[in-house]
């Protein structure tokens, strides 16, 4: 393809980090508890990942759940954009909704600013909001460079439509990165469909049953998937 395709992979251990580091990737999106969506990493995950990988943009997210933050959990994520600034990212990812599914503006200025020009990416509360049109427009204008999304939809291929018009609203003024089950068999027809240049995967094994007590194992990390992706759109 002609068009360089910007790849984010986003991990939640330090090994897995330093694997897909050296995949041709452009981004690395660090969390905790991938299985639940993610969550924001602890200090040493952040510092050690910050330290040996490229790249790194950190997820800031307190709770598993809706995006609806009281002033406590507030200023939690401030203090979370800091140490991620502190610890060396490159970004974060982040977002906050109003009671009415709309962009909470407010707690996205803190945040922006608490990031203190580090690229900011709003995360996939843009899919439960009222009118993701709408909230592009507003990201823009406050600041954020990228948005991730699967086009309002649980999945990226039910929300191509979507996609597309979010990429024709930016019209390159913020990068709309897909993301909800892209894998290297769907990525070329993703592309084609949405016109997005920006993707992004968490490949997983499923979860095979051990016979031990569960301790709260997740699926392990498919790194084999994750080359074949990169090879899929280079």
């Amino acid at each position: 393809m002609s068009t360089l395709i910007n790849i984010e992979v986003s991990v939640d251990t330090v090994d897995t980090a330093m694997a897909v580091n050296t995949l041709d990737i452009q981004r690395i999106e660090l969390c905790s508890a991938g299985a639940l969506g993610g969550l924001t990493p602890g200090p040493g995950l952040l510092t050690t990942v910050a330290e040996r990988c490229r790249n790194v943009h950190v997820l800031v997210r307190p709770r598993a759940g809706d995006f609806r933050y009281t002033p406590a959990e507030v200023d939690v994520m401030v203090g979370d954009v800091a140490a991620a600034v502190a610890a060396g990212a490159a970004g974060v990812v982040v977002g906050a909704l109003t009671e009415r599914r709309e962009v909470d503006l407010p707690v996205l200025g803190e945040l922006v600013a608490a990031a203190q020009g580090r690229e900011v990416t709003f995360h996939r509360a843009i899919d439960i909001c009222r009118d993701p049109v709408v909230a592009v427009d507003q990201l823009i204008a406050n600041g954020v460079g990228r948005v991730l999304t699967s086009g309002h939809a649980p999945r990226v291929e039910q929300g191509a439509t979507v996609l597309a018009e979010l990429v024709r609203v930016a019209a390159g003024r913020l990068d709309v990165m897909a993301c909800g089950g892209v894998r290297s068999h769907n990525a070329s027809a993703i592309l084609a469909a949405t016109g997005v240049t920006h993707l992004h995967a968490s490949p997983r094994k499923p979860l095979m049953p051990s016979g031990d007590i569960d301790f709260g194992a997740q699926p392990e990390f498919d790194l084999d998937e994750a080359r074949a992706l990169v090879a899929a759109v280079r």
